[in-house]
């Protein structure tokens, strides 16, 4: 997620028609929290983080206020506050007053590109407010669509039918949440996600679809999302001078999306795929230097450059290279394999060998020829390693690759810096 909150996120329900709770932001004054207040009774104060930060609930990280002295009070604790998720910590930079929406039912909604399905995917539930992950399969329904027609009305419909969602919240929702592929389509979005979606009494008892939280992720690649008029800082973040360089190379072809975990870690990946890197990220814990995927068929010299920027940061550190992906449909496996081979040469070349172990999973177009050119420079530069193909499980492959780095810390590092020539000190 690159996006997350109201302050935004209801000016981008707003193109749509959806309706939203109202939202002050930072600059708001005493007179006008104060307004809100005596508008709806309850109001909400949130930090505001870049990116997509989650579970700020869970963390503590929503006030709520009755009076003004409440909400300031709010204000100031959560104004600059820290919040770890993950492996990551993010600090906010400013706080946001939303007004509190009464109402009995809440639902989750998001739509999202699903691998599974290769199409738009809705997830849906009357169970909203919580982590979806915790709610019986029974209660969530997951219903892949055609982007061509977009999301029908009978679509959401049979849905909430199908998981036995009350009777009062259906119509009003088959009305309002087929406006949010609109959303998702025409601005260039990969993802969208409102939780939770307050269903507000209004006269007669008729309810209303109320979001009160927002996530959404673009592709920054698509010219659509242009047309939002979104501020570049939006996008921006407290990035390293790795990432910088890297976000550098961004182009119509192939991806670059990196994120540093753990400057100390041991285990640099270059990954490919957002699945993959979901996995890899999650099982190599505080070990994996970076979050990375490189997908997207990228060419020679792109490879080549951004393999290069990966082994100048963090090569000296690393134990384990570990190469990982899917069973790709379009990425040339042997284009990306002798780009970062080529780059590894020219390292070694400029600043010496370092110990390292290189681990590889991976599938797709000249597979064979791609392993083959990065078997025969490996074996030139005398660096040990062990490839995996397509019928390798990925999550044992990972494994494989933790065990790898553990044997590095016990004593691996000092044997092949042996066999290199090189003398270091033991840990």
């Amino acid at each position: 997620m690159q996006l997350n909150g109201m302050l935004y996120g209801g000016k981008l329900l707003d193109h749509v028609g959806f309706p939203r709770s109202e939202v002050l932001g930072p600059d708001a004054s005493e007179d006008q929290i104060q307004a809100l207040i005596d508008r709806h009774r309850l109001i909400f104060i949130k930090p505001v983080f870049r990116g997509g930060v989650g579970k700020k609930g869970k963390a503590g990280l929503v006030g709520t206020a009755r009076t003004l002295n409440e909400a300031l009070a709010e204000k100031e604790r959560l104004y600059f506050a820290e919040h770890r998720h993950g492996n990551a910590t993010a600090k906010a930079n400013g706080v946001t007053f939303e007004a509190g929406i009464p109402a009995e039912h809440e639902v989750y909604f998001s739509i999202t590109d699903d691998t599974r399905y290769r199409a738009p995917t809705m997830t849906l539930t009357h169970r909203g407010g919580m982590d979806i992950e915790d709610l019986p399969k029974s209660d969530v329904a997951t219903i892949p669509f055609e982007a061509l027609t977009g999301l029908k009305a009978f679509v959401v419909a049979n849905a909430l039918t199908d998981i036995g969602a009350p009777k009062e919240i259906i119509s009003p929702l088959v009305q309002h949440l087929p406006k949010l592929w609109e959303l998702v389509h025409h601005y260039g979005m990969t993802t969208l996600e409102l939780n939770p979606i307050r269903m507000q009494p209004g006269k007669g008892g008729r309810l209303t679809p109320v979001a009160c939280d927002f996530k959404c992720g673009f592709d920054r690649d698509d010219p659509r999302v242009e047309r939002l008029g979104l501020p570049d800082q939006l996008f921006a973040a407290d990035i390293s001078a790795f990432e910088q360089e890297v976000n550098q190379l961004r182009t119509h072809q192939g991806q670059s999306d990196v994120f540093v975990i753990n400057e100390n870690g041991t285990i640099l990946a270059p990954t490919f795929g957002g699945g993959a890197n979901s996995l890899v990220t999650e099982v190599l814990g505080d070990a994996a230097i970076i979050s990375s995927d490189f997908g997207g068929n990228p060419p020679y010299e792109k490879m080549k450059a951004v393999a290069s920027i990966c082994y100048r940061h963090f090569l000296k550190q690393t134990n384990v290279l570990f190469i990982i992906g899917g069973k790709s449909n379009n990425t040339d496996i042997h284009e990306t394999f002798r780009g970062m081979g080529d780059a590894l040469r020219e390292h070694f070349a400029t600043h010496g060998p370092t110990p390292l172990y290189v681990v590889v999973g991976r599938g797709g177009p000249n597979l064979v020829r791609g392993m083959g050119n990065l078997a025969e420079t490996l074996d030139s530069l005398g660096v040990p390693y062990r490839f995996f193909g397509f019928d390798s499980a990925i999550s044992e492959v990972v494994t494989h690759a933790r065990r790898v780095d553990e044997w590095m810390r016990a004593g691996g590092r000092e044997q092949i810096a042996a066999t290199l020539g090189l003398k270091i000190a033991a840990e």
